[in-house]
C-alpha cells in the first residue's frame, strides 16, 4: 500500500510537469537566479532564436502557519546535513531508536507551552505526526518540485515527494506524500509511516481577502516487540560476533503493534478592512478566522497477553482504541499602526470528544469511557518596533469548560547590529496534563485509570543572544509545580501516572559557536542542564555535538561538497524507559545509561539542484563498547552507511 502511494504521487507529478513542460521552457538555477532558456523552431527553416528569463529563487515562497514568508533554499551547509533525517528536524536533544521511524527518547525539554487543550495519548507516536505548525504554504511563479530520498534499515526506503504549482498569481495548489517502510534490524520492529497533504492558499487581486487551507491524513504504525530480554541485554553488551546479526537476539514479545491514524482539515482566512497599499501603510485592520477539525485515533493490538504488563480482562486478541474529535474555531481582530504597533484580540472556541466505546467496573468503581465538552478561550497579542527595541506580548485564558488554563509570554529584544540581537522572555502557564493521563482504559486490567490532577504551573525566565560571528546562546530557568508524569508504582510493579506536590526547578545553558579557517570549520554546540534533587525529571547534565568538516569546489566549480566527522556525546543519567501499551516514555531510577560517544563521517554534495548525502553512521560502534541504548532494553543503532538526496526541479 505505502510503496502504491508513493508510486502514484510521483505519477501524478510527472505527468503535471510533463504537461506543463510541453508549454514552458525549462529552468535551471544559478546562483540565486532560476533561468529559462527556450528555443522556437521556425518552419520556415530560420535560424532558432533563444531568449532568457529569469526569476529570482528568492520568489519561491514558504508562508507559515503565522503567515512569515521565507524562501526555498538549495544551497547545501552543515545546518542541512543536521535536518537530513526521517523528521527533517535537527535532532540535537533526541536519541532515536534503532529503527527508522521508531520514536525517539528526549534529552531536553522546553516545559512552557502556550497551547491549553490537553495533549492526545500515544505521545511516542507523535514525533512524525504533522501538527498545523508543521505544515507551510507556498507561493511560486514557476512548477516547484522537491524530492527527498534517504535509505532505511533492511527492505525500506524512506520517501518524501512534494509538488507545488500556482495556476496563476493569486492560486497555489501544492500535495506532498511522504512514505516510509523499514523492517530493521531486530525481531518484530517493522515500521511503516505515511503522511499526505494537500495544500492550497488563495488571495484576490486586490489583496484584501487571503486564505489557506490544508488536508492532511496521517497513519503511523509500528510493530511493537518490548525491546530486548534482560538476558540478551547482556549478550548485546558482550559484543560476540554470534550476536552481531541482531536478529537473533530475543525480545520480550512478537504479537503486538501499535498505530496512530489522523485526519485534519485546516481553514485559516483573512479580510483586510483597510485595503493595503503597500508595505508602508499606516494603518491596518483585517479580521482572521481559523477553523480546524481533526479526527485521530491511538489503537494497540496484541494477540496475545504478556506477563510484562499484568493480567489482562482476557487472556488472546487485546485491542485497546482511544480516539479524539476536536474542532476548533477561533476569530482575531488584528490592528497595526505605525505608532501604536500591532495589536491583536482573539476568541476561540474547542469543542472535544475524547474516549471510548465502554466503560470499565474495576473494584467496585466506574471508569467513563469519555471526556467531552466544550472550552472557551479569549486572549490577545501585541508587538511594538521602536528602533532597535522590539516588544512582544502574547496572553490566553480559558474562560469556561471542564479545563481551566492560562499562559503569558513577555519579550524584549534590542538588535545592536543585523548580526547582534538579544532577547530576554518571562513566561508563564497553566494546563492540564494530557487526556491519557487523566482517562485510560486497556484490556490490560492495571492500564485502566480515571484521574482528577492538578494543572501544570510553568514558571520560565529566558535569555538569548543571537549572533553568527559571536555566538548563539541561550539560557532559561523553569519552576514546574504540580509535574505529572509516568512511572512504575510500587506494588504491582506497573506503569500508570502520576502527580507530585514537590517543585521542580529546571535550568538549561545552550551555546552554539562555527568557527572557520579558510575552508575548514568546526561547528560546535553544547547544552549544560541542572535539574533539583528529585527521581521524577530526569536528564543529561551535558549534551555535546561538536563537527569538523572540510568544503569546497570541485569539477571546476560544477561540484560543491563536504566532507567531515560529527561527534555526539551526552553524559549517563536515569533515562527514560518506554511502554509500548501507551506508545509513551516513563521515569526509571534504576539504570544510568548514556556516556557513549557517536561518530558519523559524511560526504555530501551539491550539483546544481541536487543535494546528495552518504554518511557512515556510528562507525565506532565496534571499538568503543556496545553499550549504547536509546532507552533501558532498546540499543541504538549499530554502525551502518546511508545515502539519500534531496532533489529541486524549477520548470
Amino acid at each position: 500500500m505505502l510503496v502504491k502511494k508513493i508510486v502514484l504521487v510521483i505519477v501524478i507529478m510527472s505527468i503535471t510537469q510533463f504537461g506543463l513542460a510541453q508549454n514552458k521552457p525549462l529552468i535551471k538555477v544559478e546562483g540565486d537566479e532560476v533561468k529559462r532558456s527556450s528555443s522556437n523552431d521556425d518552419s520556415t527553416s530560420k535560424r532558432t532564436k533563444s531568449t532568457s528569463i529569469g526569476a529570482k529563487i528568492q520568489d519561491y515562497h514558504i508562508i507559515s502557519h503565522i503567515r512569515d514568508t521565507t524562501h526555498i533554499d538549495t544551497t547545501l551547509s552543515i545546518k542541512k546535513e543536521y535536518k537530513y533525517n526521517y523528521l527533517r528536524k535537527d535532532n540535537f536533544n533526541k536519541i532515536a531508536f534503532a529503527n527508522i521511524g521508531q520514536t525517539y527518547n528526549t534529552l531536553s525539554e522546553n516545559v512552557f507551552s502556550s497551547k491549553l487543550m490537553p495533549a492526545f495519548a500515544g505521545k511516542a507516536r507523535h514525533y512524525n505526526y504533522m501538527e498545523i505548525e508543521d505544515v507551510s504554504y507556498y507561493n511560486v511563479p514557476t512548477p516547484f518540485t522537491e524530492l527527498f530520498y534517504k535509505t532505511a534499515f533492511t527492505q525500506g526506503q524512506l520517501l518524501d515527494a512534494f509538488f507545488s504549482v500556482n495556476t496563476s498569481p493569486q492560486l497555489n495548489l501544492s500535495i506532498g506524500y511522504k512514505g516510509l517502510r523499514s523492517l530493521g534490524k531486530y525481531q518484530h520492529a517493522l515500521t511503516s509511516t505515511g503522511n499526505f497533504r494537500f495544500i492550497t492558499s488563495y488571495k484576490t487581486k486586490n489583496n484584501r481577502y487571503s486564505v489557506n487551507a490544508h488536508i492532511v491524513m496521517q497513519d503511523l504504525l509500528n510493530r511493537e516487540n518490548g525491546g530486548l530480554t534482560d538476558s540478551n541485554v547482556v549478550f548485546f553488551k558482550s559484543g560476540n560476533e554470534a550476536f552481531k546479526d541482531r536478529g537473533i537476539l530475543e525480545v520480550n514479545f512478537e504479537n503486538a503493534e501499535n498505530i496512530l491514524i489522523g485526519k485534519r482539515f485546516h481553514l485559516d482566512q483573512r479580510y483586510n478592512i483597510i485595503k493595503v497599499k503597500d508595505s508602508l501603510n499606516k494603518n491596518n485592520f483585517n479580521v482572521n478566522h481559523i477553523m480546524s477539525f481533526e479526527d485521530k485515533y491511538y489503537q494497540y493490538d496484541q494477540t496475545q497477553e504478556d506477563s510484562l504488563f499484568g493480567a489482562a480482562f482476557h487472556a488472546t486478541e487485546l485491542w485497546d482504541k482511544v480516539t479524539l474529535e476536536h474542532f476548533y474555531n477561533e476569530l482575531q481582530l488584528n490592528y497595526y499602526n505605525k505608532r501604536i504597533g500591532v495589536v491583536q484580540f482573539n476568541a476561540s472556541n474547542d469543542n472535544y470528544n475524547y474516549g471510548y466505546n465502554k466503560v470499565v467496573v474495576q473494584n467496585g468503581g466506574i471508569i467513563p469511557n469519555r471526556l467531552k465538552g466544550n472550552i472557551y478561550k479569549i486572549g490577545g497579542k501585541y508587538k511594538k518596533q521602536m528602533n532597535k527595541f522590539c516588544i512582544n506580548g502574547d496572553i490566553g485564558m480559558n474562560i469556561s469548560g471542564d479545563f481551566d488554563g492560562n499562559y503569558i509570554k513577555g519579550e524584549v529584544s534590542y538588535r545592536f547590529n543585523p548580526d547582534l540581537e538579544v532577547l530576554a522572555e518571562v513566561n508563564h502557564s497553566s494546563k492540564s496534563p494530557s487526556f491519557n493521563k487523566l482517562l485510560y482504559q486497556s484490556d490490560y486490567i492495571n492500564y485502566n485509570w480515571s484521574n482528577n490532577f492538578k494543572n501544570i504551573k510553568t514558571e520560565q525566565l529566558a535569555f538569548y543572544i543571537k549572533s553568527r560571528r559571536v555566538l548563539n546562546l541561550s539560557i532559561d530557568l523553569s519552576n514546574i509545580n504540580d509535574y505529572v508524569y509516568f512511572a512504575k508504582d510500587e506494588i504491582l510493579n506497573l506503569v500508570k501516572p502520576f502527580q507530585t506536590n514537590t517543585p521542580i526547578k529546571y535550568i538549561r545553558a545552550k551555546v552554539n559557536k562555527e568557527i572557520r579557517y579558510k575552508n575548514i570549520a568546526l561547528d560546535n554546540t553544547m547544552m549544560y542542564q541542572k535539574v533539583d534533587d528529585n527521581n521524577v525529571f530526569n536528564v543529561p547534565e551535558i549534551i555535546t555535538r561538536n563537527t569538523l568538516y572540510y568544503s569546497n569546489y570541485a569539477f571546476r566549480k560544477s561540484l560543491y561538497f563536504q566532507t567531515g566527522v560529527i561527534f555526539n556525546y551526552f553524559t549517563s543519567y536515569n533515562m527514560n524507559a518506554y511502554d509500548p501499551v501507551l506508545a509513551e516514555f516513563y521515569v526509571q531510577n534504576e539504570q544510568q545509561l548514556g556516556a557513549f560517544p557517536r561518530l558519523d563521517l559524511f560526504l555530501n554534495a551539491k550539483v546544481r539542484q541536487a543535494r546528495i548525502y552518504f554518511k557512515a553512521e556510528h562507525f565506532n560502534a565496534a571499538f568503543t563498547g556496545y553499550n549504547y541504548f536509546a532507552a533501558p532494553n532498546y540499543p541504538y543503532r549499530d554502525f551502518t552507511i546511508r545515502f539519500g538526496l534531496v532533489w529541486n526541479f524549477f520548470l
